[in-house]
Formats: C-alpha cells, structure tokens, sequence
C-alpha cells in the first residue's frame, strides 16, 4: 500500500496514462487522474487539469508528491508551458517526477528534449521514459490506423529503416516502476520492445493477421512533411517528417533490455500485441 500522498497521472485517459493510472491502483496507491475534462477514471480521483490554463493546475498538485508528466500533445514548444508548471510542482511538495519523452529525442533536443534537459536540477527523484515508436500507433484514430483502414496502406519516409516498436502496456508498467519503486532511476531510460521491424515487416505482419492486405508506402521526406502540414502546424510536421528520415538512417535500429530489467518480464512482441487486438 502507498503512502497517504497520491501521485498525479496527467493524460490519465490517454495512451500511457490510462494503463499507468491502472497499474498504481492495481498496487493500491492513491491517484489523482487528471485531464482537461476530469473524466471519471474507476478508483482515482478525478481532477481537472489543462497544461494551457495555470488556474487547473494548483487544486491538480493538492496532496501530491510524485507526477506521471505526458506533454501537451502535438506541441512543439511544449517547455513554454510544462517548465512553468513544473516550479509550481517542486513548489507544491511534489518530489519526484517521470516523464514521457520519445527515443528520438535527447536531453537539450527540440520540444520535450528541452524539458528533459530541465528535470535533474528541478527535482532530486525523476526519471525520463524514452519510448521507441509506440506498437499503439497502428490502432484507433492514428494516421496509421486511418491509412490501414482507408488505403489499405502505412505511409512512412522510413524506407527500410528498423524500429523497436514498443507496446503502451510495458511502457506503463516501467512507467509505475519508476514513480512508486523505493528508489528512482534518476535517469533516462530507452524503451523499446524485443526485436527491431521495419514499417515493411510491419505490413506483412498486419496482412497475415488479420487477412487483409496492407502495404508500406515509401515517401519522400517532402511528401511526408506535406501530408502532415494538412493536419497539423507546418514547424511540427517537419519534425515528424525529420524522425521519419532519421529511422531510415538507422537511428532506431536498437533494443534495450530496460522493460525486463525494470519490471522483471520481457517486453511483447508486435505479433503478440496484433493478435491481442484482433481478440
């Protein structure tokens, strides 16, 4: 059981939070959930929180002395707003912090990078998850999943690169590890899950297992940060496009064993998590 403080999942009902969410209460320890619509979340309490309106964020912190930090989504200067509340953290007793950061993105690099170089000097426990490219991105109303469903089709500038795609449910599970284990990792930790594939591999995958045929589509960086800029701001897809073309340069050709070795069982494998959510 937890001490009587709780810890603070922001994006409690997004991708990661709502597994991370689910596991600290699968532990019994106490939990504030929040978002920007304080939806119920079983077991927790709710509370409202929007990283763009400070006034959320101090009922947010009550009785709070660890934080599950997800950043605003599809910001690209998400420090402007996230190292602001991040004082008020500290501030409010909150003493250990874990953050959701991506494998292509280094301390000091451009959007959370900038939050991630902040982290050490603002708390004395934190860690920074660094997940490879999330298996999630296949499913429900992702580009990819839309692309799947509508073209029969997964459109990358990665050519033949490889990527250790990662399951959300390991990335919560070292994500629960890291807020609740007697000692922090103090560190950044690289997520990703047990072999590499390429978007190809990805493909054939799909097609085998669920029967209908899905092919890789190989773009340009160009027609990549295009496509993008159709749906979001210009700046932010041509880093999307510029990861995309750092996989194909091998950027992501890697494994850790960080999933084992902080929850003690292996990570799943992309097959493994396709036939889970065909059943």
């Amino acid at each position: 059981m937890s001490d009587p403080n709780a810890t603070l999942v922001i994006g409690a009902t997004g991708t990661t939070g709502r597994r991370v969410t689910a596991g600290l209460l699968a532990e019994g320890h106490h939990v504030k959930a929040a978002g920007r619509t304080a939806a119920p979340v079983d077991g927790a309490q709710a509370v409202r929180f929007d990283w763009n309106e400070p006034a959320t964020w101090g009922e947010a912190l009550r009785g709070v002395d660890r934080v599950y930090l997800v950043p605003p989504v599809g910001s690209s200067e998400p420090a402007a707003v996230m190292l602001p509340f991040l004082h008020e953290a500290r501030a409010a007793g909150v003493r250990r912090a874990v953050l959701l950061g991506a494998s292509a993105i280094p301390a000091g690099g451009p959007a959370v990078g900038q939050v991630h170089q902040a982290l050490p000097g603002l708390f004395d426990e934190w860690a920074v998850l660094r997940p490879s490219w999330f298996m999630q991105n296949f499913t429900g109303s992702t580009p990819h999943a839309r692309g799947i469903r509508e073209e029969g089709a997964i459109s990358t500038a990665s050519g033949a690169g490889r990527i250790g795609f990662v399951d959300a449910r390991d990335i919560a599970a070292v994500a629960v590890r890291a807020l609740v284990d007697e000692k922090a990792p103090d560190t950044d930790l690289i997520l990703t899950g047990p072999q590499t594939l390429s978007h190809d591999d990805v493909a054939a995958i799909l097609t085998e297992s669920t029967g209908r045929s899905v092919v890789h589509r190989h773009l340009t960086f160009e027609q990549l940060r295009d496509r993008w800029a159709a749906e979001i701001p210009p700046e932010f897809a041509t880093m999307l496009a510029a990861m995309d073309r750092a996989i194909a340069d091998g950027a992501e050709d890697r494994t850790t064993d960080t999933v084992e070795r902080l929850t003690g069982r292996p990570p799943g494998t992309f097959r493994a998590f396709v036939e889970r959510e065909i059943a």
